[in-house]
């Protein structure tokens, strides 16, 4: 069964035990669920029920499903248990788990969320809270298990038990010095695969990989993807110890920058809520901005075929083909741009890489011309003439078509290629530079190079 069709069927599952008042079947289908499920179905349920079904979790399911829920969702909660209930939650929750919630909620609520803390996680609270949004700092916890290279494996097992309960992850161990500086990495296997006896600074591995607190944060996610860890220890200006992203906030903030290119792409202001959460005005404001601005970029392609007019009226067979070629080109240059922007978010192209991507694209734009040309040549005479019979369409009409194929395809896939690179290179979100937009460029000089080209080899036209 997919899982949407699982979701909806405890959800009526439980509709049907809270209309019989039935609360302890409620609590035993939760106590089978994982709570990113539990936190799924609460949605489907008013406030007033949300606070009945989450009363009747667990503390350490609570907790947990408290994380996974939507901002709205979480407030509303927090504004109908008690002072005692929100401690108890806040006791479960990791230190970086409680920042995430804390950055959603009104001024109101956090001071009532930082009073229900105890005063050490309270100083790792606004220590995280300091570093700026989208940095490592912000995304990091500070409870990772740290060891000492004196140590044996015997000790380093005494300390993960002692301290591990309140860690996020104990797999991966990082080894300081007595200043916090970070000089070695190992993990549980290979303790495991190690004598008592045996000292960390044996085995460790001292070439570590690390971010600052400072990076973006989206630095991490791509480190912890290529290297496939499970966490990422984070290093402070003088290369001290104080924290580690984990995998899970990793795919995150992955999950967050792609949905937030894909807006960028299609012409809409990025939003943080979900597409059902987010307001019809809100939505409207998102979108209208890069409309208007498209609209008005857009005129420019009226004036040219405004400027040609009396061309276009000695020879009108050459209105139809203008959506054609417009929207080949646009094709062209957004195929172009989504796959440059795709590399550079993974990384694999730099604005050095620049000469070598302009001239692959160049050499695949006049394939892609070329191939594109001979179909269309064979098809307007076969089809568009013979098979409709419009006499109108001459060779010459057919070659100047074809032409125009060919250059602004090549055209389209310079500029597709070309302004992601050139975006980043100076400071703007290469995403921006995306389909619409590139999109009215070609637009525009398509028309150009059609009439350029029409009026130079068109007896017709001269």
């Amino acid at each position: 069964m997919e899982m949407t069709e699982l979701r909806d069927e405890l959800t009526e599952t439980i509709k049907a035990h809270y209309d019989k008042r039935e609360l302890k079947e409620i609590k035993t289908v939760f106590s089978e669920l994982n709570p990113a499920d539990i936190a799924e179905i609460l949605e489907e349920f008013p406030d007033n029920q949300k606070l009945l079904f989450f009363r009747l979790l667990t503390k350490e399911d609570a907790a947990d499903t408290f994380v996974e829920l939507d901002p709205d969702t979480q407030e509303a909660l927090i504004h109908g248990i008690t002072d005692t209930e929100l401690r108890e939650v806040l006791d479960e929750l990791y230190i970086d788990d409680a920042v995430d919630i804390i950055e959603e909620m009104p001024a109101t609520l956090v001071k009532r969320i930082l009073k229900n803390t105890d005063s050490e996680t309270r100083k790792s609270i606004n220590a995280l809270l300091k570093y700026p949004d989208d940095s490592a700092g912000s995304l990091m916890t500070p409870e990772f298990v740290d060891l000492k290279k004196g140590m044996t494996v015997e000790d380093a097992f005494k300390r993960i038990r002692r301290t591990g309960v309140d860690k996020e992850t104990i797999y991966t161990c990082y080894i300081t010095d007595d200043s916090r500086h970070l000089i070695g990495v190992t993990t549980v296997k290979e303790l495991l695969l190690h004598d008592y006896e045996d000292t960390i600074d044996e085995f460790m591995e001292t070439n570590i990989i690390y971010v600052n607190t400072l990076d973006d944060q989206e630095i991490a996610a791509q480190q912890l993807s290529k290297y496939d860890f499970l966490a990422l220890p984070v290093v402070d200006m003088e290369e001290r110890l104080v924290g580690i992203i984990t995998v899970d906030d990793a795919i995150d903030v992955i999950q967050e920058e792609n949905t937030e290119d894909i807006q960028k792409m299609n012409a809409m202001l990025p939003t943080e809520k979900t597409y059902l959460k987010t307001s019809v005005f809100e939505t409207w404001k998102s979108r209208f901005p890069w409309l208007l601005l498209l609209m008005v970029s857009a005129t420019f392609t009226g004036s040219i075929i405004t400027g040609f007019e009396s061309k276009l009226a000695a020879l009108t067979i050459l209105t139809a083909f203008i959506p054609m070629l417009m929207d080949t080109g646009g094709n062209s240059g957004g195929q172009a741009s989504v796959t440059i922007i795709r590399a550079m978010s993974l990384g694999e192209i730099a604005f050095r890489d620049y000469f070598r991507v302009v001239w692959k694209e160049l050499r695949v734009g006049f394939v892609c011309g070329l191939s594109l040309a001979a179909v269309n040549f064979v098809k307007i005479w076969l089809v568009d003439r013979t098979l409709f019979k419009n006499d109108e369409i001459t060779l010459i009409i057919d070659v100047a078509i074809c032409l125009t194929l060919i250059v602004e395809i090549v055209f389209a896939k310079f500029i597709g290629c070309s302004l992601p690179i050139l975006a980043k290179k100076i400071g703007f979100d290469p995403a921006v530079m995306s389909s619409p937009f590139i999109t009215t460029i070609v637009d525009a000089v398509s028309l150009l190079v059609f009439f350029g080209i029409s009026t130079a080899i068109i007896p017709q036209l001269h």
